[in-house]
């Protein structure tokens, strides 16, 4: 039997249809190329089971059909970043009576790219065209990088079929912070949360009751001093599952652990948090409603030391720019990521709809004095909200180096102890590193400086959102 037999229609070699008979598992890369050139291009059908040239069909039992598509899932999830829209169908024949299965993978164009094929550390993005996939040319990649700049990941279309009965979690957190009043499966569609189609859009999926994806990991640290480098970690946890409970998650853990004592305050003494609960809760939120999801394998962290609690979230402020350590939160202005997730979040009253959360962080802190002031800083891959312990007397500690220890680095220079005790809790990159020494960022400072300690093995060298970054290695150097 031939492929056209079972899908009603004669298929030529074209920029939208692909066929192999199964997939290598040696060299993965030469199939993923052409799921990746569809996605970049205008979209395409790949068929698995069926003979290249001839058509002919080869096919799968069930089970063998039901592991190929699973290998399928595995290496895409794997090595296309992000991953783009798959629909994978089983497509039933009979031989001699014995029931086969043809798999078709259609892939549809991305609404972001360039769709990157990320295969033993190497990055490649690739085109359809003509039959053929090809890598994509340095005009392909900025017409894509174009087209979708604005395209924010949470409002994109899923493959997740929608089930009120599934967001059970996100109807009850509604209720909570809505004086009992029920959410209405109406304002769920008004604001985007499901398709006409009835599938779910991304930042829907990280609502579900099921979700328990990398997307909203968050990991919660207690350090025993003020630094990272020089005092040991108490406890690390680590949690997955719908946004709603990561947020609850995040409230319990610093609750359960921080301070509380009677400070003297305007000549009385007051019973007080270490954290206000209102600066708290809108710290957690705002990390969580301007979080980059398009980063795998990040995290919003929580380190909460003896002076202070640090809530970041990956990627910097959306459309705006780096800065320092500022202290003016009420004048800080960041649009918005995540239209849909925001917009969740607006509806459950748990985030103002003009984006004051930052003004009542302030507002809560307005009696502190100087040494509890809050601060945020951001980079280009993170934003770091400081949130001062009220009850630590001496106030937040104004160092960015830990107290380290380590043998002397072969081929050393006098800078090694600076660049490894300012990378120790935090990676860093050269041009960071540079401005801390005061030195240029040279050929000279990274070659004989940094590429030196990582030679040595007291650098790691990393990539974040395509940027090298160095940290050190903790194994190599130790805190004193």
């Amino acid at each position: 039997m031939y492929l056209e037999e079972i899908i009603g229609e004669v298929q030529l070699e074209n920029d939208r249809f692909e066929c192999k008979s199964i997939l290598n598992r040696e060299d993965a890369v030469r199939w993923l190329k052409t799921i990746s050139g569809f996605a970049n291009a205008s979209g395409g059908d790949f068929y698995i089971g069926v003979e290249d040239k001839s058509h002919k069909l080869i096919g799968f039992v069930r089970k063998d059909a039901d592991n190929e598509r699973n290998y399928f899932n595995n290496q895409v999830n794997e090595h296309l970043f992000p991953r783009p829209r798959i629909s994978i169908a089983f497509l039933p024949y009979k031989v001699r009576g014995q029931e086969r299965f043809v798999l078709r993978a259609s892939v549809m164009e991305s609404e972001v790219k360039p769709i990157i094929l990320k295969y033993k550390g190497i990055p490649a993005i690739f085109m359809r065209r003509d039959g053929f996939t090809g890598g994509a040319t340095y005009e392909e990649i900025i017409e894509m990088s174009i087209k979708s700049s604005n395209t924010q990941y949470d409002t994109l279309v899923s493959d997740v079929k929608y089930d009120f009965k599934k967001l059970l979690k996100l109807r009850n957190f509604f209720c909570e912070h809505s004086d009992g009043k029920e959410l209405r499966e109406k304002a769920l569609y008004s604001m985007g949360f499901v398709s006409k189609e009835g599938f779910l859009a991304n930042g829907a999926v990280l609502f579900a009751d099921d979700y328990r994806g990398g997307k909203t990991e968050i990991m919660c640290s207690v350090y025993s001093g003020t630094g990272r480098g020089s005092n040991r970690i108490v406890t690390v946890n680590r949690y997955n599952g719908p946004i709603t409970d990561t947020i609850n998650y995040a409230m319990d853990f610093v609750s359960q652990r921080m301070n509380r004592s009677m400070i003297k305050r305007n000549d009385r003494r007051t019973n007080v948090d270490a954290f206000p609960k209102r600066a708290l809760f809108e710290g957690v939120i705002n990390a969580v409603a301007h979080r980059d999801y398009y980063q795998d394998g990040t995290q919003i962290q929580l380190d909460l030391f003896r002076d202070r609690l640090e809530i970041s979230s990956p990627g910097g402020f959306y459309r705006g720019e780096k800065f320092g350590k500022n202290y003016d939160l009420s004048g800080i202005i960041s649009k918005r990521r995540n239209e849909l997730i925001s917009g969740v979040l607006v509806a459950c009253n748990v985030m103002e709809a003009a984006g004051t959360g930052f003004e009542k962080i302030a507002e809560d802190y307005a009696e502190a004095d100087e040494r509890h002031r809050p601060y945020i800083y951001a980079a280009s891959d993170h934003f770091t909200l400081v949130l001062p312990d009220l009850t630590y007397e001496q106030g937040v500690a104004d160092s960015d180096l830990s107290a380290i220890a380590f043998v002397p680095v072969p081929d050393g220079t006098e800078h090694d102890e600076k660049v490894l005790s300012f990378c120790y809790h935090q990676a860093r990159r050269a041009s960071e590193i540079a401005k801390f020494l005061g030195l240029s960022d040279s050929t000279y400072f990274r070659k004989m400086i940094l590429e030196n300690l990582v030679k040595n093995g007291y650098l790691i060298k990393s990539k974040t959102a395509r940027v090298a970054v160095f940290r050190t290695n903790a194994e190599m150097v130790s805190p004193e």
